[in-house]
């Protein structure tokens, strides 16, 4: 009993030394391969091209800079410097797309604008300016390469050394840009309804002076068309809140852009209102100019001069409501597998609506917020299997925020309620 007994304890011991001895082994290994991981993790860099050096561009450019992952950097845009730094307009970047920039390193303390609500207004060019200030100052600490005055062609990228490739491409170079189509990512669009009418003026007196202004904005507007033949008879035992519910929806207005480039959106949500059908199907064309005409100047600054019979020509709008919609590609991000490069489409490249708000930008950047994970994971991709899990991650982001602003975006920038109401006659 007594040699069985030994037997049994050496064998346990047997075991137990195998055992501890196969869970050092399997930490050892697990150590080793999270310490080789995360060194790669930390060296694994790629090389960056960005076709489009507009806001979206540009930004795009500065959430490089931030991943730490890029290698080198190359922007370029068929525009010239000047092209780019000369553009007038004016846009408004939203409080979330502030809080965005900020962390990127924008200091709107040195930026020509003006704040109100949150909300920055900026010339385009001097936006533009100010983040190509900051992309030279980042050339000490990373391969920087502009290049403006330089289209994206088959020709441009056959120059390109096959090892120099870029890994990751980001195509922002606008809706009417031609990079997606040299790359071969399909044009296909989804187009869906923003369940809203709207239409837009713009303004352009030379005069003026061409500085960033605050935008205004006015709600529950109704107008008296009856001098067009649109009357809505009432017994006169109603209340005005009664007339006004039946002639709902009430109008949206927004005035925004520079003194000297003036723009007017007009909105409101879809209806089947006789106002709203009247205005849809109108053939004559001075309704909306006059409603515009009538518009600004009930809600103009006071700095401002009116628009008169005089300069009534200056104003150019939409003949008639329209149903706004947005038009968004049903492929942002692909993987050319010929050349192992990684394809993105940003800003209105990617998704664009027929009605000018003056926030546009803001939906340019909504799609860069997930630009800096999407580059960590195609940097420290091991395989085709990680690339296509980040591919589809981005595909993913980029459609949910078409769908976010499909439902609210309108809302935001338009519909929200500010401002006095006014009853505008004709």
């Amino acid at each position: 009993m007594d040699s069985a007994s030994e037997e049994e304890e050496k064998f346990a011991r047997l075991v137990l030394d195998m055992a501890v001895s196969t869970m050092l082994a399997v930490l050892v290994y697990v150590a080793v391969k999270v310490s080789l991981d995360s060194v790669r993790h930390w060296r694994a860099r790629v090389s960056l091209l960005i076709v489009g050096s507009g806001p979206v561009g540009l930004t795009a450019a500065l959430v490089a800079v931030r991943s730490r992952k890029v290698l080198n950097l190359t922007l370029l845009d068929e525009r010239s410097r000047a092209a780019l730094l000369g553009r007038p307009q004016q846009i408004a970047l939203d409080p979330r797309s502030v809080s965005f920039l900020l962390a990127l390193g924008v200091d709107f303390d040195n930026m020509e604008g003006c704040w109100h609500n949150e909300h920055f207004f900026t010339k385009i060019g001097v936006f533009q300016e100010h983040l190509l200030s900051i992309l030279e100052q980042c050339k000490r600490k990373l391969d920087i390469k502009i290049l403006l005055g330089t289209k994206f062609t088959d020709d441009f990228l056959r120059k390109i050394p096959a090892s120099d490739w870029p890994k990751i491409i980001v195509v922002a170079d606008g809706s009417c840009g031609e990079s997606s189509s040299v790359l071969g990512i399909s044009s296909d669009y989804l187009v869906e309804s923003c369940n809203a009418y709207g239409a837009n003026a713009a303004l352009e007196r030379p005069d003026q002076r061409q500085v960033p202004t605050p935008e205004i904005q006015a709600h529950n507007l109704y107008f008296d068309l009856s001098a067009y033949g649109m009357d809505i008879s009432f017994s006169g035992k109603e209340s005005l809140d009664e007339q006004q519910t039946a002639m709902k929806p009430g109008f949206h207005l927004k005035i925004y852009g520079t003194f000297r480039n003036r723009y007017m959106a007009l909105a409101c949500p879809a209806s089947d209102s006789k106002v709203v059908r009247f205005l849809r199907h109108t053939l004559n064309s001075s309704i909306m100019k006059n409603i515009f005409h009538q518009s600004f100047n009930a809600y103009k600054t006071d700095l401002e001069p009116r628009v008169n019979d005089l300069t009534l020509h200056h104003l150019q709008c939409s003949r008639k409501l329209f149903e706004i919609m947005l038009s968004h590609r049903r492929v942002t991000a692909a993987f050319i597998e010929g050349s192992n490069v990684v394809v993105t489409v940003e800003g209105e490249a990617a998704r664009m609506l027929n009605f000018d708000t003056g926030c546009g930008v803001n939906l340019g950047l909504r799609g860069l917020e997930s630009s800096e994970e999407f580059i960590y994971r195609i940097a420290t991709a091991v395989d085709q299997s990680d690339i296509f899990e980040a591919l589809s991650a981005k595909i993913r982001h980029s459609k949910q925020v078409a769908e976010d602003f499909r439902q609210n975006g309108l809302y935001a920038a338009v519909f929200e309620r500010t401002c006095t109401v006014k009853q505008l006659e004709d």
